[in-house]
């Protein structure tokens, strides 16, 4: 793994857009903003991406087609409560991502590994947003 991938994850901006418009950012160690807070309720939350598996670049047709496919699967989980469009923007990159509720830890896990991701921000209710590496 790269040296400075967790300085990295946790410099990154990990934005939500909102139903009514605008965006809500997550920060890690804190909890979700009260816009988010409201969205998710008591369900467990996940924000997750299919792009650039294990953080090396992809073509754009390829993470397209890749987070599509995620995309689907979170459609299809009956724990699926919610899917709002989201945006992981580092200093020098973006990445389409998806903010869900409902999926525990062991579903986002497993979506995650099969996406190819690194890591995931994950929380519930009001705790702290955490970084899940797999």
């Amino acid at each position: 793994m790269d040296d400075d991938l967790p300085a990295r994850f946790q410099a990154t901006d990990y934005r939500v857009r909102l139903p009514r418009g605008g965006w809500a950012t997550i920060r890690i160690g804190e909890p979700l903003p009260p816009a988010l807070r409201a969205l998710a309720g008591p369900q467990p939350w996940g924000f997750v991406t299919a792009w650039n598996p294990r953080s090396q670049a992809c073509s754009r047709p390829r993470n397209r087609d890749a987070q599509r496919r995620l995309l689907a699967a979170l459609q299809a989980s009956p724990s699926t409560v919610a899917i709002r469009p989201a945006l992981g923007v580092g200093k020098d990159w973006r990445e389409p991502s998806l903010f869900v509720t409902g999926l525990d830890t062991a579903a986002l896990d497993a979506l995650a590994l099969r996406h190819g991701q690194l890591a995931y921000l994950h929380g519930e209710s009001g705790d702290p947003a955490r970084l899940r590496w797999l």
